[in-house]
């Protein structure tokens, strides 16, 4: 439960959070939004002699002003909320449970009144434009049931396949930074046409027998690696018999 002086504290934060926005958007003249039309901010008379084009400079700027006051009023309101729960006693109180709300929480975010389980903004949406409807996957709308998935080559690997290329990341851009610039892209080291990185120096016979290693330099990085683990393989030790149990023959197991 927060005491009465950082009730005092939380009071006053939001008092001058909301005079820095109501501030900025009496300077900004609510982002040029009181005017009658668009036109009055360019000199255009009218759109009736112009291509569409030619006013989509304008026409981006004034969706990102409508935008940019859609949120501060948003955070006005919520400004304004938290401070009638101030005076009514309710702050710092969950409306959904009732229980007291951290004071790291209200500490970075003020204007919330409900705790990180209720909160009213963890929900993504997954709402896409209309125009969306006409691409189909792996282009357009994901189908998120794993169960479903594809394995057939789709837009990630269309993606890694013109990466490959060259991107305008660096190596700076990753939490862990890959050695060649060559590789600046996601999953830059899955593996290409093979699971296990075995499979580059492992053969068999078409009966699935006499299985040979391939000495080749794949082999030799493999063995270096679970050397380095202190390891024997890389799904665990093998068991310490003198016989290889993965590969014995079934009779003689029955004998």
């Amino acid at each position: 439960m927060i005491t009465s002086q950082q009730l005092q504290t939380f009071k006053q934060t939001l008092m001058n959070m909301k005079q820095e926005i109501e501030e900025r958007l009496e300077k900004n003249d609510h982002y040029n939004l009181e005017r009658g039309h668009a036109h009055e901010s360019t000199g255009e008379l009218s759109s009736y002699d112009n291509h569409p084009a030619d006013e989509g400079s304008e026409l981006f700027e004034r969706e990102k002003d409508i935008a940019l006051k859609q949120h501060q009023e948003y955070e006005l309101e919520k400004i304004e909320n938290a401070l009638k729960a101030i005076e009514n006693g309710s702050y710092g109180k969950c409306k959904a449970c009732g229980k007291d709300i951290s004071f790291e929480r209200l500490e970075a975010i003020p204007t919330t009144l409900y705790c990180k389980e209720h909160t009213l903004d963890q929900n993504v949406s997954h709402q896409r434009p209309i125009e969306e409807d006409v691409l189909m996957p792996p282009f357009g709308k994901w189908d998120l049931d794993e169960k479903d998935e594809s394995v057939a080559f789709d837009a990630e690997d269309s993606w890694q396949e013109v990466a490959t290329w060259g991107t305008s990341e660096s190596p700076s851009d990753f939490f862990v930074p890959p050695t060649s610039y060559n590789d600046n892209y996601v999953e830059y080291d899955e593996n290409v046409g093979y699971v296990e990185d075995y499979e580059n120096f492992i053969g068999n016979d078409i009966d699935g027998k006499n299985i040979r290693v391939f000495p080749t330099s794949q082999h030799e990085d493999f063995e270096n690696a679970l050397d380095e683990e202190g390891i024997m393989t890389t799904f665990g030790d093998l068991p310490a018999y003198e016989h290889d149990p993965y590969v014995e023959d079934r009779k003689k197991r029955k004998r």
